[in-house]
């Protein structure tokens, strides 16, 4: 049989002998020289072992001495870490007779030497048990050191199945493969050392991955996680953060609100605006939770909250991608302990110098690499807009979250098709009447990248019915307006779309403020046709009055992100 040498407890000696009248006893054998062998096995681990003759005839193996309170401790210890048999006990000399252990056995009633860490050694380096007395010392093991040698074997990814602490055929197969990936003969059998070696291996996992039981009062939760690999920032309403600690590259949130299931499912939406939460990965709700998962090339994310008793609570944990192994076994362990406390954050809890519209909570929203305007040109949201608005995207939205796709592209001309039927408020009319020069336009667009939340609609005069080079495919206005009105409709006081508004760079040369060049409404109704629409069109009727001409530009001006 073997001992294991790996991460073996250090056993105080304690300054007065006379205090030093308990003992651990390990073992007891009915013969001296198995005694001896097993001595000789203990104190190649430990540098307090001793041997006595007991009343009986046999032979106890025994560490020690210890004070009182230290040796209960040091049982504790030993037990849970399952270096020492489960069945060890506490006792004192008065039973023991003669020392065997060490030779001469005077050394064994002297104060233990200060002990020193043992070096590591392999496992192969010891004897070990025949499979015979590895079923014999397994006998001896309780259901809930059977239940641990599974989740151990588990969390290597050896055992699969229910953990019931029964050593059935899976079990015994993922024992086997385990030895098998560990240079030990596949028995199917454990071994004492071998599964000292496992359960440590199991303790050093957890112990690498920093795990930690949290109780935060003051959100209301209690989890475990890894805490030991990020730091306390601050308290953020409806967040508690946890930043990186020591380069970990691990960031964690705590998720604490009032709320029911409503509230979640806003929640739910808000959490995939955050670049905490990258939008690849699949993601579910329910009335009482929900789940993120979230998967760019450069960071992973997980997110898990649930609605209880008045109350949401749950976490996210944001690591890099190639630490991804380790962090799916501490979002188990973080899903299986997170326990609602009584209380919550409120929202006074907020950082109110860190407020801004690309913040929430502290937390950077995701923004798009830029933002320009677009128009509903048919009853299934099809959307124009200019070829220059979009730029080098790797995805385009319409609005926030509708995705959408280039169908079309001419002239300087795009159409977009969003990835699902949607249903404008309006469509856009095209007017077929040749334009009155020095006539009132009116220009409507996402002037502030949707800061506002609506199109801005701005006021100016047709100039010219031609390009500034004499081009009869475009028109020139006086209109003061911003980057973000680019691909927006150009509506004449009828309210009907004249044109489009293009960049204001002609030729590579950046033209005067108020100098807009837009395409003309002709040009825009051959490249829908061409592209498979019916768009409409109409001749100009009565002026309208600015109010409604601004509410019908609001219904078919769209926004158009650029990611």
């Amino acid at each position: 049989m073997k001992i294991l040498l790996v991460g073996l407890f250090a056993l105080q000696a304690q300054v007065s002998f006379a205090q030093q009248s308990t003992w651990i006893q390990v073992e007891a054998l009915s013969t001296l020289r198995e005694a001896e062998s097993r001595a000789r096995d203990y104190s190649s681990a430990f540098d307090n072992v001793a041997g006595f003759r007991l009343g009986s005839g046999w032979y106890a193996i025994a560490l020690g001495p210890f004070e009182a309170n230290d040796a209960r401790r040091q049982l504790a210890e030993l037990k849970r870490a399952r270096i020492i048999p489960s069945d060890a006990y506490l006792t004192d000399a008065g039973i023991y007779g003669q020392a065997f252990w060490p030779v001469g056995g005077a050394a064994a009633l002297a104060p233990a030497p200060q002990p020193t860490t043992p070096a590591v050694q392999t496992p192969t380096e010891l004897p070990d048990e025949t499979p015979s007395q590895a079923r014999a010392s397994e006998r001896l093991l309780t259901g809930e050191e059977r239940k641990a040698l599974q989740v151990s074997l588990q969390w290597f990814g050896f055992y699969t199945a229910r953990i019931d602490g029964s050593f059935g055929r899976g079990t015994r197969r993922s024992m086997a493969a385990w030895q098998q990936a560990n240079n030990f003969e596949p028995t199917g059998i454990l071994t004492t050392s071998q599964r000292a070696v496992l359960n440590q291996s199991y303790s050093d996992a957890l112990s690498a991955l920093g795990l930690d039981t949290v109780r935060e009062t003051k959100a209301g939760i209690e989890l475990t996680m890894p805490a030991k690999l990020v730091e306390f920032e601050k308290y953020d309403y409806p967040f508690v953060h946890y930043t990186p600690k020591d380069g970990s590259g691990i960031r964690i949130l705590l998720i604490s609100q009032p709320g029911g299931s409503d509230r979640l499912a806003g929640l739910f939406n808000i959490m995939q605006t955050l670049e905490i939460v990258p939008r690849n990965g699949e993601r579910s709700l329910s009335d009482a939770e929900f789940t993120l998962t979230g998967q760019s090339s450069d960071l992973h994310s997980y997110t898990y909250a649930r609605a209880q008793a008045g109350f949401i609570k749950g976490f996210t944990i944001a690591y890099p991608p190639e630490k991804s192994a380790e962090m799916q076994r501490a979002i188990g362990f973080m899903r299986d302990t997170l326990t609602p406390l009584d209380g919550a954050l409120s929202p006074e809890q907020t950082d109110v110098a860190a407020q801004s519209l690309d913040l929430l909570a502290g937390l950077s929203v995701r923004q798009p690499k830029s933002s320009a305007s677009g128009f509903f040109v048919s009853s299934s949201g099809d959307v124009l807009t200019t070829k220059a608005a979009l730029g080098q995207c790797e995805r385009i939205t319409l609005g926030e979250d509708t995705d959408a796709q280039i169908a079309a592209t001419e002239n300087g001309l795009t159409l977009l098709k969003p990835s699902s039927a949607i249903a404008p408020l309006g469509v856009a009319q095209f007017s077929e009447a040749l334009p009155r020069l020095r006539s009132e336009i009116a220009v409507s667009g996402f002037s502030y990248a949707g800061a506002l939340g609506a199109p801005t609609v701005t006021f100016g005069t047709l100039e010219d019915i031609r390009g500034l080079q004499g081009e009869d495919t475009v028109q020139r206005l006086s209109v003061d307006t911003l980057d973000g009105d680019i691909g927006g409709p150009v509506f004449d006081m009828a309210g009907l779309v004249s044109g489009v508004v293009m960049p204001a760079t002609s030729q590579s040369r950046q033209l005067p403020a108020g100098v807009v060049l837009s395409v003309k409404s002709a040009q825009i109704l051959g490249f829908l046709s061409d592209a498979g629409l019916s768009p409409k069109s109409a001749t100009a009727t009565d002026r309208i009055a600015p109010e409604d001409l601004a509410s019908r530009a609001s219904d078919v001006t769209v926004l158009v992100n650029c990611w």
